[in-house]
């Protein structure tokens, strides 16, 4: 029989799978493991604070919860029930309507919640996916809503500019869901859809400027007759107050601070002696001095300084205070983003021919306002805060509101639980504000970047 020589096969190498990790590494087991107990020392300072948070939260939840008294027709009957073991909830209860909406007629606390309501059917579409025009509608809600919402808040007697002024505003809201309707069901915006179907998909120019226009002139005559027909009843603004005045503030704080703050900070960086030294003295200004000292100024100086028969109103005064010092505190936040941005970009925008203006808006400024986030919501967040500061000028805001409790014949003496409220009110606007921050820097990836 002859001998086989058929070649043998080649031998391959193949290695084996690598072996799983141990379970005590992996999961909620091994993340333990990692951060809480990986040595004596952690693990003895995981049972610390394992206690002391169990003492810290047992008790809040016994006073706040369990021993509370939720139904007395004073607070001495709250006191006779449990004495201070438990929190006596009816008087923030009564109160409630206060700590929102501070004096303002009950009848028309309706106007403070379309406002409210508008807003956040304004603001709805820019988390619509299929919307394109999200950076005009945003801009509208900034820079027109206010209008809509100062005659529902303040009402009265509207002359000629306030009801054209409202009724451009009504016009404008007409306009972003019917944009967003549009979008969203054929991918082009209302105005251009208008004009595709009166016009023709390739129109002459003049035609489709006169469709463009005759939409515009529509939108605003249907938002003028019905605000020609609103007359809502006056409300000063000395019975604004609670949540309600603290978001007025607030909100018109932030939405003036960033834009403001921006101008500020190219103006400080300017070549230009004159801008560059207003800039400077405005920040420096204002930044040197505690914003209870800008508060008292404008509340108490400004009058004197006013003409004879003119009279600023006084929440008007403050918000002024509270929008300028934001805006210097907001200027060196976006000073020191600019300054974070490498001199490469500034040559690159140089070398693609962009001007200063195109070069800031389209290559600096989403750079810095990037790496800002984090900065820039912290400053909403402290002056969220700070405008509790106004009730020492005698404005009713939320702190001023939940102070009055105490004061009331029938609940004398009760401070804890509406500051208590109060704080929980505050911290979930601010945790909200922190948590969407966070949002944003994981969408934007500045946080991975740097």
């Amino acid at each position: 029989m002859a001998p086989d020589h058929t070649p043998a096969p080649p031998l391959v190498f193949t290695p084996r799978p690598s072996a799983p990790p141990p379970p005590s590494t992996v999961g909620v087991m091994g993340w333990l493991r990692a951060n809480l107990f990986s040595s004596v020392p952690n693990t003895i300072l995981t049972f610390l604070g394992a206690y002391i948070l169990y003492v810290f939260l047992e008790a809040i939840i016994s006073w706040a919860l369990i021993n509370a008294v939720w139904d007395a027709p004073n607070r001495r009957a709250c006191l006779d029930a449990v004495g201070r073991s438990g929190a006596c909830w009816p008087g923030v209860i009564a109160w409630l309507p206060n700590l929102i909406y501070g004096l303002y007629p009950k009848d028309q606390v309706w106007r403070i919640d379309l406002g409210a309501l508008i807003l956040v059917l304004w603001a709805l579409p820019l988390f619509l996916p299929r919307v394109k025009s999200k950076v005009a509608i945003g801009l509208t809600a900034v820079l027109v809503y206010p209008f809509l919402v100062s005659y529902l808040f303040l009402g009265g007697e509207k002359g000629w500019v306030w009801m054209v002024l409202v009724a451009g505003s009504l016009a404008t809201f007409f306009w972003v869901w019917l944009t967003a309707i549009s979008e969203m069901r054929t991918g082009l915006g209302f105005i251009p859809l208008l004009v595709r179907t009166l016009a023709g998909p390739d129109p002459v120019p003049e035609r489709a400027r006169l469709v463009r226009q005759l939409a515009w002139a529509a939108l605003f005559v249907t938002a003028l007759v019905i605000v020609s027909r609103w007359q809502l009843v006056a409300v000063p603004t000395r019975l604004w107050g609670g949540l309600f005045l603290t978001m007025v503030i607030s909100g018109i704080g932030i939405t003036f601070s960033l834009p403001a703050g921006v101008m500020l900070a190219l103006g400080r960086r300017s070549s230009m002696p004159l801008i560059r030294g207003f800039c400077v003295a405005f920040i420096e200004l204002f930044r040197s001095v505690p914003l209870i000292t800008i508060l008292f100024m404008f509340n108490t100086m400004l009058p004197l300084f006013l003409p004879v028969g003119v009279e600023v109103d006084r929440l008007l005064r403050a918000i002024v205070a509270v929008c300028l010092f934001a805006a210097a505190y907001m200027a060196e936040i976006v000073r020191g983003g600019l300054q974070a941005i490498p001199k490469g970009q500034y040559e690159a925008a140089a070398a693609m021919g962009l001007g200063y203006w195109q070069s800031t808006t389209l290559i600096i400024l989403p750079q810095a306002l990037r790496i800002m986030i984090p900065a820039i919501v912290g400053n909403f967040i402290g002056l969220f805060k700070d405008t509790t500061l106004v009730s020492i000028i005698g404005l009713f805001d939320m702190l001023s509101m939940a102070r009055a409790v105490g004061e009331d014949t029938r609940w004398l003496g009760l401070f804890i639980e509406p500051f208590f409220f109060i704080t929980m009110i505050y911290f979930v606007f601010c945790f909200a504000m922190s948590q969407y921050s966070m949002n944003l820097e994981r969408r934007l990836g500045g946080g991975q970047r740097r």
